[in-house]
């Protein structure tokens, strides 16, 4: 999917271009044409079971994200056969069935060594020198079993981030609120009143479905407790404050910042990526609300206004949206910039901050300052990367993965299941085909991150030793994004198959 494309920005729709860089300088050992099982390994969801041990078995490993990748990658056949439905016969098999995968990825804990600082800078340094990364590059890359920092190139350098603050955003919230947290929209009635308010509580994912059961539910308390005459229906959006636009303006990329919606405003049948948008969703979304009211029996009394609701008001009916962790991964690999700042929103609320853009950059970072994340000269004006007063290190990205595989914060592994598998799913689903980049296929996870100018990309790879390392890199000034994205790729799969000793 295009990641974003608002005017001035800098989409991935096209594939990128071969990569022209130079090998190694010197000779590593690296993974020879890739078995069948590190082509599947890091796509079969089961269970993220990563060789350094770091990552436990216990997490949302069977949501709809991990469900949907784990039948695309895994047949349950005892020959195998599954042939994830993109056909790339000159490096991989038809993946095996899913025990064997798993099988394959469990190596006691620390018993794979790891890559040396000197080896990583060998194969590293000449990539970073690439001029597709533009007037700026910083890296990281940290093992995941130690902490220790084994690549840095200006890595501590606050730089735009791109999509990649989607990190930030999923561990803050995951801090904040806990795995199981869910998003309410709900109806409410003061006693007797003859108005019935529609209340929204920041959920961009509410669907048509959703929306039904609550008028079902609101017709049915309202049977029970008969008004005469006709009903008033109100909606509440009063839980968000400041701009109701983000401040990139209009955009296809994100609705209106507002607690009410429907399907993220969408004005067309798309589920993720940019669309059309609605310039009021609130108001399309209690309009359809009255809709389905009046056939439940509602008689109601002209259209839908805004309007907050009473404080006496006693709840009618209410719908939830998935837990925060689906919400979390659906975030990062779809790379969805309304779910992005409603968690940011939903992280404010929760550290008793106003559901503003500002509340939630004072949530983010009280977050991840109690969590000992290093987050000195950063700035987290949106929650989802699209604007450009965003500014996060190499450094803190991946410190913020090794926090979310640390055995110690199970509430923040979504952040680690979420992230888009190379070749797969999600905003890399499209990438992995360069010739650099190739041998990353199935073996990189990694968020995205594409400005005009920015490309960013962070996530993990177990490496050819069998360690599992976390890794981003960041490049400013670009001035072929294809280009860029190619250059960054080639450096996760390099990581990915470099023994690098």
């Amino acid at each position: 999917m295009p990641e974003l494309k608002e005017p001035g920005l800098a989409g991935n729709a096209e594939r990128p271009e071969p990569s022209r860089l130079p090998g190694p300088r010197l000779p590593v050992r690296r993974r020879g044409p890739l078995k069948t099982w590190q082509y599947t390994a890091a796509a079969a969801t089961l269970g993220l079971l990563l060789s350094a041990g770091v990552v436990a078995a216990a997490g949302p490993w069977d949501s709809g994200q991990r469900t949907a990748e784990r039948a695309r990658v895994a047949s349950s056949e005892a020959d195998g056969g599954t042939d994830h439905g993109r056909t790339r016969p000159k490096r991989a098999q038809p993946a095996p069935p899913a025990p064997a995968v798993l099988a394959a990825l469990g190596a006691p804990q620390g018993s794979a060594p790891a890559p040396t600082r000197q080896a990583l800078a060998d194969v590293l340094d000449p990539l970073m020198r690439d001029p597709a990364l533009g007037t700026l590059r910083t890296a990281s890359v940290v093992d995941a079993l130690t902490g220790d920092e084994l690549y840095a190139a200006r890595s501590g350098q606050p730089v735009l981030p791109a999509s990649t603050t989607k990190i930030a955003t999923a561990v803050a919230a995951l801090s904040a609120l806990g795995t199981e947290h869910r998003i309410i929209t709900k109806t409410v009635a003061e006693p007797g009143a003859d108005e019935v308010t529609l209340v929204g509580g920041g959920d961009p994912t509410l669907s048509a479905e959703g929306l039904r059961e609550l008028a079902e539910a609101t017709a049915a308390a309202l049977r029970e407790e008969p008004r005469e005459g006709r009903i008033r229906l109100s909606y509440d959006t009063s839980l968000y404050t400041g701009p109701r636009l983000h401040p990139i303006g209009p955009n296809d990329n994100i609705a209106p910042l507002t607690a009410l919606m429907v399907d993220e405003g969408r004005l067309d049948q798309s589920t993720r990526g940019p669309a059309p948008r609605s310039a009021d969703p609130a108001a399309v979304a209690a309009t359809r609300f009255a809709k389905l009211l009046e056939k439940e029996g509602v008689r109601l009394e002209g259209a839908p206004r805004p309007s907050p609701a009473g404080p006496d008001a006693k709840e009618l009916g209410r719908t939830a949206s998935a837990p925060l962790s689906d919400l979390v991964e659906r975030m990062l690999t779809n790379s969805d910039n309304d779910l992005a700042e409603a968690l940011a929103r939903q992280t404010a609320l929760a550290s008793g901050e106003p559901a503003s853009l500002k509340g939630g950059e004072k949530a983010i970072r009280k977050q991840l300052k109690e969590l000992q994340l290093p987050v000195d000269g950063t700035r987290f004006a949106d929650g989802s990367g699209l604007g450009r007063g965003d500014r996060i290190t190499a450094r803190l990205l991946t410190a913020l993965l090794a926090k979310a595989a640390d055995p110690a914060h199970p509430e923040l592994r979504p952040v680690v299941t979420g992230l888009p598998v190379a070749g797969f799913t999600g905003t890399l689903r499209n990438r992995y085909d360069s010739e650099g980049a190739a041998p990353g296929t199935g073996l990189v996870r990694a968020k995205t991150g594409t400005l005009t100018g920015v490309n960013t990309l962070a996530g993990s790879v177990v490496d050819a030793d069998g360690r599992l390392l976390f890794f981003a890199f960041t490049a400013s000034g670009t001035k072929a994004p294809q280009s860029a994205q190619s250059t960054l790729d080639h450096l996760a799969a390099t990581v990915a198959n470099c023994g690098c000793r």
